[in-house]
């Protein structure tokens, strides 16, 4: 999974390829992005779109994430009755608030979404959990979950809170191997405020940044992408550290560890994707 994830209604199937085509991964979304009335139509136009034989999709199944509705809701059982008929086996749960959501999930990759107070409360029993592959968090409906008003301050930053639930979220991921997707950046004419951020979900550890418009993606892989200069940096301290044997050692005025050198690492590997 690379490090801009686009989201698209689920009921304009128009728009899945165009998004498959603009993103590292599109997550097709049944949830908020449909309203009630026009829910069973999104799963139709899941269905739909498959063809005929049903096993040719329009859409890469390693490169599609289905948005499902919340655990223990109607439309919970509606969209996995509908996903039993596709090759889509990489999900996300929205609203997840506990493990035991999960086990009504076997046999699916599944990003659980942890969007509410419990849901973050959980988060580490919900990464621990076999079929759960990454978490992400949602800002709005935390806020939302907590009688609040807004998940940002007049400037634009991230209240208290919502920045507590941010790093409880990604701690658990990463406590327990897992992905970390931080959310979205929701004032799309704003690409300056989203590069701010999507740099800071690089430098604290997010796998990667989910998107809500095609104009956010570029800004989210550029975040994501290091520069030559920083690639070339961590080339020679891991070229030093590998001359220098084990143990700690000064490089460029500086004392260098293992930590150090992990970060290195991490350089490297975003430049090779």
């Amino acid at each position: 999974m690379g490090p801009a994830l686009l989201f698209c209604p689920a009921d304009r199937p128009e728009r899945y390829q165009k998004a498959a085509e603009r993103s590292d991964a599109v997550i097709v979304d049944l949830e908020d992005a449909v309203a009630p009335a026009d829910k069973q139509r999104a799963r139709g136009a899941i269905l739909a779109q498959l063809g005929a034989t049903g096993d040719v999709p329009e859409l890469d199944p390693s490169r599609t994430i289905i948005r499902i509705n919340p655990a223990g809701t109607e439309e919970f059982e509606k969209d996995l009755h509908c996903l039993k008929h596709t090759p889509y086996r990489h999900i996300m749960l929205a609203k997840a608030e506990g493990a035991h959501q999960l086990k009504e999930l076997e046999g699916y990759s599944v990003i659980a979404l942890c969007e509410t107070a419990l849901g973050v409360v959980n988060a580490a029993a919900i990464a621990a959990e076999p079929n759960v592959v990454g978490l992400m968090w949602g800002a709005e409906d935390l806020l939302a979950s907590l009688g609040g008003t807004s998940s940002r301050t007049d400037d634009g930053a991230y209240r208290a809170v919502a920045l507590h639930a941010r790093s409880t979220v990604l701690l658990a991921a990463r406590a327990f191997g897992k992905e970390a997707v931080d959310s979205v950046y929701v004032n799309i004419p704003d690409l300056d405020g989203l590069a701010v951020e999507a740099r800071d979900a690089v430098a604290s550890g997010f796998s990667s940044k989910a998107c809500i418009h095609p104009s956010q993606v570029a800004v989210v892989r550029g975040a994501y992408a290091p520069s030559e200069s920083e690639v070339a940096a961590a080339a020679e301290l891991l070229a030093a550290a590998a001359e220098a044997g084990s143990g700690v050692f000064q490089f460029n005025g500086k004392m260098i560890d293992g930590p150090l050198l992990k970060h290195a690492e991490s350089t490297l590997r975003r430049a090779s994707h």
